[in-house]
């Protein structure tokens, strides 16, 4: 059972490493700003699930457990109410195209 265990935290991990280099792709690749935001947020989003989901066998118990789920919800609404401010931010202060 620790072999299986091991393999899934290994895999989801990866994954979520994955979702982060996506993210950091689209921040530097994308044009304008909203579609920087919106790459980034949804990719880290998913990183970070997959990374917490990885480490919950791993967190020696529900107390553990529960903090990782908090502080993944903590992060998902954040970048909810700050992703739209800073792109309305940006929207207000950038020259006309």
């Amino acid at each position: 059972m620790t072999l299986l265990a091991d393999a899934f935290t290994i895999l989801a991990i990866l994954a979520g490493l994955v979702f982060f280099i996506a993210g950091t792709a689209g921040l530097l690749r994308f044009p304008d700003t909203a579609s920087r935001l919106h790459a980034l947020t949804k990719a880290d989003h998913l990183g970070l699930g997959l990374i917490v989901l990885g480490l919950l066998p791993r967190a020696g118990g529900l107390g553990g457990a529960l903090k990782l789920l908090a502080i993944w919800a903590l992060v998902l609404l954040s970048s909810a109410a700050v992703g739209p401010m800073i792109a309305r931010l940006t929207r207000s202060t950038e020259p006309p195209a």
